[in-house]
């Protein structure tokens, strides 16, 4: 668990805000839908790590000004949340701009790494619980971290309810393109262009009020990267059963199964086998989404392991459960429920949590289905010096509790990286010395230091 006594690496250094390059016309915005607020008592963020800082001094460095440019084509991300009449939450569009940390950390990049576990890493990001009266409060927050002799981490935070990590990836992205001096890649789309298509989530009371926005304390947690080629060959081997199996329902699979059976008591797969699942819907619906689409598409599906005899719980058969879950969220074209009818709307608690939630970031990958050295990920073409990505892209989610998180990410062709964040260390631990994790070699980062191999 946590050391509270333990000295932060990381030290503030200044404070100022970005503002956009340009006006923005008043009276714009848009109303926040049911789903915003069902999942709106969440932060993420997002941690990008670089060894070649794109840095001079940032209060007078072009990066600050390429910014600037940026921001004023995002104007949800400089705007303000306000109540509607009826008591939901609504972006209001200005140029008020977003709060920017400057910090340095007593360690090189590398170090940190190794040495840095889930709850340092915070340390990385600033995030400020949204307050009883948020008209002066920044949605999203950018810090800016300088390692030892070089490197840097760039965190880039928000409150679930106004968006989710692709929109926040993208911006970022974004942002690194109009550095360059190059088009970009996913142009933002708001919501007051986008279908407004289902229903929306069960409102809550008109008189009660919803303030849990908190983030709780983070996970125990470890990160495990997989290379390109051992992806390539364990998807192979699973698709011989399961031929549609895409890294996400592989690695899900596993994580699932090797969590559940440390907890087991000689009964199946173990507790729990409930599991949920949670996938973008970019690009799944009839009226597609793009990927620049500024907002919640997040969908959550829970699936259920069987059980019965160990065959049951082979890998290709568990891959092709989580498989047939995804399907299942995307084939439903659950819309974004932006027609409110006049309800009020509750946070909720069916979003990250209780039950074990595996997050595909699948959308983002980068690689031809199932072919070595395909192109890296969206997440990871944010460059803000020619071929300079970032290492490493951390994802975290803000407030999520229960039985755990996993947070599957894509890196280089069908390479992955699998964030596994759960209630006690000594669940994590196990995961390091688990055979079948072992197997595929894994490079594990952010582990406090554990870094367990096979005897």
């Amino acid at each position: 668990m946590e050391d509270s006594s333990k000295k932060s690496r990381v030290k503030v250094q200044s404070a100022l805000t970005a503002v956009s390059s340009k006006p923005v016309e008043p009276g714009q915005g848009y109303k926040l839908s049911a789903q915003d607020h069902a999942i709106g008592h969440h932060s993420f963020h997002l941690i990008f790590y670089y060894r070649v800082s794109p840095f001079r001094s940032f209060d007078l460095d072009p990066v600050r000004i390429s910014l600037s440019e940026t921001l004023s084509l995002y104007p949800s991300a400089t705007g303000r949340l306000v109540r509607d009449g009826d008591g939901n939450w609504e972006v209001k569009w200005n140029d008020a701009g977003v709060r920017v940390i400057q910090a340095k950390v007593g360690a090189s990049i590398d170090e940190w790494l190794q040495s840095a576990d889930g709850f340092e890493e915070t340390d990385l990001t600033v995030w400020e619980d949204i307050p009883q009266d948020p008209y002066i409060w920044s949605p999203f927050r950018i810090q800016v971290s300088e390692f030892d002799g070089g490197g840097v981490a760039m965190g880039l935070s928000c409150t679930h309810l106004h968006a989710d990590p692709t929109t926040a990836a993208l911006l970022f992205q974004s942002w690194s393109q109009v550095h360059r001096g190059i088009p970009i890649r996913h142009p933002p789309r708001f919501p007051g262009s986008a279908p407004a298509a289902g229903s929306p989530t069960r409102p809550g009371s008109p008189s009660s009020e919803s303030r849990s926005f908190s983030s709780s304390t983070p996970l125990s947690s470890s990160t495990f990267k997989f290379s390109d080629q051992t992806m390539a060959r364990l998807v192979s081997e699973v698709r011989e059963s399961c031929p549609d199996a895409t890294p996400f329902d592989v690695l899900a699979a596993l994580f699932w199964t090797r969590i559940a059976r440390s907890k087991d008591h000689g009964n199946g797969i173990g507790d729990p086998r409930i599991a949920k699942i949670a996938v973008d819907m970019r690009g799944a619906m009839s009226e597609k989404l793009p990927l620049g689409f500024f907002s919640n598409a997040v969908r959550f599906s829970l699936i259920e392991a069987p059980g019965g005899s160990e065959d049951d719980h082979e890998l290709w058969r568990m891959a092709k459960l989580v498989h047939d879950g995804v399907l299942g969220i995307q084939e439903g074209e659950i819309g974004s429920g932006r027609e409110d009818g006049g309800a009020r709307f509750e946070p909720s608690v069916g979003t990250y949590g209780p039950e074990l939630t595996i997050v595909s970031m699948e959308h983002m990958a980068g690689g031809e289905d199932g072919v070595v050295g395909g192109r890296w990920s969206e997440m990871h073409e944010a460059m803000f010096v020619d071929g300079e990505r970032p290492v490493h892209v951390s994802v975290r989610v803000g407030n999520a509790k229960g039985e755990g998180l996993i947070m599957v990410v894509p890196e280089k062709g069908l390479g992955r990286a699998v964030t596994v964040a759960l209630p006690e260390e000594e669940e994590v631990a196990k995961l390091h010395e688990d055979e079948e994790v072992l197997k595929l070699e894994p490079t594990v980062i952010l582990s406090g230091g554990r870094n367990y191999s096979r005897s």
